[in-house]
């Protein structure tokens, strides 16, 4: 059987090179295309594959395409021929959507509704698209339009051709996981920011979050391509902790100062709703929740014939049964910045 291709949309991002990386490591695909709109990042990526496997192997492996998923145009040109696809282009900065809300819609939207549109017009056969936990029960403006992103994401299956065998041409599942070592932004990241400071900064000591490695990420994307039956959300089952204690963790000498919580900002988040934990199943490392209704293939049957549901009604960053010890926090920050 052949080698598949797969496209990446913001693939010069954080998750797009991780996952970047994983490909050369794997020798998974074929073909891996970059779909992003700043040349210069894309110009960066294609030095470090340049540097990395050489000019030759990375023209017959990769193509850059300069395009933004506001553009359908452009995303029509760049999925034909693509078996798969990882739709990971966002904005992601709460305050940033906060101030500038109608072009946090024009991209987590209405460019997510073009890409799980456009695919289905190409017949691509998979695509997951990446969600967060500020997507459950939304509290900011960011939040809300991820959450968007995932509702139409998954009821888009209603819309994919099917075959005589009843199975989708095209299979649109989610991930949604929380915060993301190695990422800009992350708690990690903010922290080392402010070594140089005379002391962090804590909105409020009692905020807990989820957190992960950004390898841990590609690993769930690709068992995602792998296992979906489409109409899927997948979510973790990954740890958390309190913001204070990854600060202590980070410089335990440094003072911590407390400056209220912002606008738009849980206390606690949390990776299902108070409805999901009813159609949700642990697979594995994962738990999966199922849509709440279907015209599509009945997914629901598939996963409650082959698994168990799952025996928590919440999955908050503050349950104790998830709250990591300061030895495996400092172990997982000793363990990035290496």
């Amino acid at each position: 059987m052949s080698k598949k291709s797969i496209l990446i949309t913001g693939g010069t991002g954080t998750f797009g090179k991780a996952f970047v990386n994983f490909c050369l490591e794997s020798n998974v695909y074929e073909k891996i295309v970059i779909f992003s709109r700043d040349e210069y990042k894309q110009h960066n990526l294609k030095g470090y594959l340049h540097n990395k496997i050489g000019v030759k192997q990375t023209n017959k492996r990769f193509r850059f395409f300069l395009g933004d998923i506001r553009d359908r145009e452009r995303l029509a040109v760049a999925f034909k021929g693509v078996d798969y696809v990882i739709h990971a282009a966002a904005l992601k900065h709460v305050p940033f959507c906060e101030y500038n809300p109608g072009e946090a819609i024009k991209t987590n939207v209405n460019g997510t509704k073009n890409v799980c549109d456009i695919a289905i017009q190409e017949e691509v056969e998979k695509v997951v698209v990446l969600s967060t936990d500020k997507a459950v029960e939304p509290i900011n403006f960011y939040g809300s339009t991820k959450m968007l992103a995932e509702k139409y994401s998954i009821f888009s299956n209603s819309y994919s051709k099917n075959d005589e065998d009843s199975n989708k041409k095209t299979k649109i599942s989610c991930v949604r996981y929380g915060n993301v070592i190695g990422s800009r932004g992350s708690i990690v990241e903010i922290f080392n920011s402010m070594v140089s400071k005379s002391h962090f900064k804590i909105t409020d000591d009692k905020m807990t979050r989820f957190w992960m490695d950004i390898r841990d990420c590609v690993e769930m994307v690709q068992w995602s391509i792998d296992n979906m039956v489409g109409g899927e959300i997948v979510v973790p089952k990954i740890k958390a902790s309190r913001v204070v204690d990854i600060a202590k963790c980070v410089d335990p000498r440094k003072p911590i100062e407390i400056i209220g919580i912002r606008p738009g900002e849980k206390i606690h988040e949390q990776l299902l709703n108070r409805r999901e934990s009813e159609r949700a199943f642990g697979v594995g490392k994962y738990f999966i929740i199922t849509p709440e209704s279907s015209e599509w293939m009945n997914i629901n049957d598939y996963y409650s014939t082959h698994f168990k549901p799952i025996d928590r009604e919440r999955y908050f960053s503050d349950d104790e049964d998830i709250q990591m010890e300061i030895t495996e926090i400092k172990e997982i920050i000793e363990a990035h910045s290496s």
